[in-house]
């Protein structure tokens, strides 16, 4: 028999309402006065785009992230922490403490007709930068935006001081792509502005954060960063010198990849000997099937996709660099994380829809790295960024905090989610949550904080739960009811199954009525629609 300690304690209360509106507990309400601001610390949010879950090295990988893994090396890695499973979701969960239906981007920035849905954020939330501003913090932000395109949605309408970046959006990384991702623009403050021409999309976000950050550290105010990558988000395009480093070092393959990930993640910790690694994907070919040319061409694409996550390391190094310089990284917890999981887009091979004769990896180019290599970078989960399987959720968490975690080295095994980062936030700078926006009261925070889990206690946690395209997901203690669009609940003990190879739905029927009946309180009570969204 499965053991369920605490899922069982759980619902013996009864899948009532009541743990569906549990929110944070009430977080310090007085004002921070002058003389405690140096000890609350800077906080830096670092959120790379279609990161894999195994794409680092302190998470099992083989590319090159040596600052990222000194920053887990130091800090804390947490192996259990989850996003929204899609870009704009996970940015306005993130940004808000909220469930994205609940901010109004329950999809993506199209507006489906729908509150929940309208595709930038409403007034029923409020940003971390909205909320730590009154409390005496300079909120800065770089890169993609995503929540908002139009003018009066960017950041600076909603609590940023400063913000260099794009708001509509990424798939550009050299000057010469706007030619096809015309849509596509870059905004300094609230002025829209030329992309430099010898530009690289990574290291130009993190020259403005960095300097952000310095001129912040030079005042008297902690800061607040926000710092969102569209690194490794495809197009497959990187600087040169990158390249080079990972030329031949794909042409093993992706089987040899995953088994050589899976390993490491043992070794490491970060998974449990019980879970077998999935299979390869269905949709994925043996390498060794590949004539000789194919594998050539699909070890250079994971080739530049390395490439991407080197540079992307490398920012982080030179953003680290510079707090240490300015004498501000002992008191500044750097958050580092991924949207979700690595994208499958383009299928089997990738896709290639560049201009013609554009070698892959040029700025003329637009490809992607293929199903292949997001089931290995995803190591060791099935399915990939959409699905609220983990291969979707899973993502890489790193806390950085040299005054404040002492537990350095060390792995935090306790779920988490991107609603938790605002609570966090709101505990860590002693600021208050704010009732209302713009005459609207602001609805209770869904997340938990995690300052109790950086020091190794317990989490105060009730269910959690995922929705994109009808893909559908609920955790409560070891259990997790999910579902594939259109298709029925699966049920797993994640406590022995987390690769999610042995569904236990037929078995435990009780649990998936009490499971799936707690998911539709939630989405009712979050504006979840049946997806395909019909516009009323």
């Amino acid at each position: 028999m499965i053991p369920r300690p605490r899922m069982r304690h759980v619902l013996r209360q009864g899948a009532t309402l009541a743990w569906l509106v549990l929110v944070v507990p009430p977080l310090a309400a007085a004002a921070p006065n002058a003389e405690d601001g140096p000890r609350r610390p800077n906080i830096v949010i670092i959120l790379a785009d279609d990161l894999g879950y195994s794409d680092l090295g302190c998470f099992g990988g083989e590319i090159a992230t040596p600052h990222l893994d000194r920053l887990a090396e130091d800090g804390l890695r947490f192996s259990q922490f989850t996003n929204t499973a899609r870009c704009c979701p996970t940015r306005a969960a993130l940004l808000t403490g909220l469930y994205q239906h609940q901010a109004g981007v329950g999809h993506m920035v199209g507006d489906r007709g729908l509150p929940s849905y309208q595709g930038y954020l409403n007034d029923r939330c409020v940003t971390i930068a909205e909320a730590l501003r009154p409390a005496g913090y300079a909120t800065l932000m770089a890169g993609k935006w995503h929540v908002g395109s139009a003018p009066g949605r960017w950041p600076l309408d909603r609590g940023f001081d400063r913000y260099y970046g794009t708001p509509s959006g990424g798939g550009v990384y050299f000057k010469d792509t706007l030619r096809i991702r015309t849509e596509v623009f870059f905004v300094e403050d609230d002025r829209r502005v030329e992309f430099p021409d010898d530009g690289y999309v990574t290291d130009v976000f993190t020259d403005h954060a960095i300097q952000f950050a310095k001129d912040a550290a030079a005042s008297d105010r902690p800061f607040f960063l926000y710092l969102a990558h569209i690194a490794p988000h495809w197009p497959l395009q990187a600087v040169p010198e990158d390249i080079a480093k990972y030329e031949g070092r794909y042409d093993l393959g992706w089987d040899a990849v995953r088994e050589a990930r899976y390993r490491r993640q043992l070794e490491m910790g970060l998974i449990d000997p019980q879970w077998p690694l999935s299979p390869r994907d269905p949709e994925a070919a043996a390498w060794d099937d590949l004539p000789a040319d194919e594998r050539a061409e699909r070890a250079r694409r994971m080739a530049i996709y390395a490439a991407q996550v080197d540079r992307l390391d490398q920012s982080v190094g030179r953003l680290v660099a510079a707090l240490r310089e300015a004498d501000a990284l002992e008191n500044t917890l750097i958050l580092f994380l991924s949207d979700n999981g690595c994208s499958a887009e383009g299928g089997p091979g990738g896709f290639s829809r560049g201009e013609a004769g554009a070698p892959i990896g040029t700025g003329l180019s637009y490809a992607s790295a293929g199903l292949e290599w997001a089931n290995a970078c995803d190591t060791p989960f099935r399915k990939f960024k959409m699905s609220t399987h983990e291969g979707g959720i899973a993502t890489p968490f790193i806390a950085h905090w040299p005054r404040g975690i002492a537990r350095t080295g060390q792995i935090e095994h306790q779920p988490g989610h991107v609603i938790d980062l605002m609570p966090t936030c709101l505990a860590l700078a002693e600021a208050t949550y704010p009732g209302a926006r713009n005459g609207t009261p602001t609805l209770p925070l869904e997340g938990r904080s995690l300052v109790p889990a950086f020091a190794g206690e317990p989490i105060d946690r009730g269910p959690i739960f995922w929705e994109h395209q009808g893909n559908r997901a609920v955790r409560l203690g070891d259990w997790k009811l999910v579902a594939p669009h259109g298709k029925p609940w699966e049920l797993y003990n994640l406590a022995l199954d987390r690769t999610e190879l042995n569904n236990l739905a037929d078995a435990h029927p009780q649990t998936v009525a009490e499971l799936s009946a707690l998911y539709d309180a939630w989405a009712e009570r979050c504006g979840v629609a049946p997806w395909p969204i019909a516009r009323p």
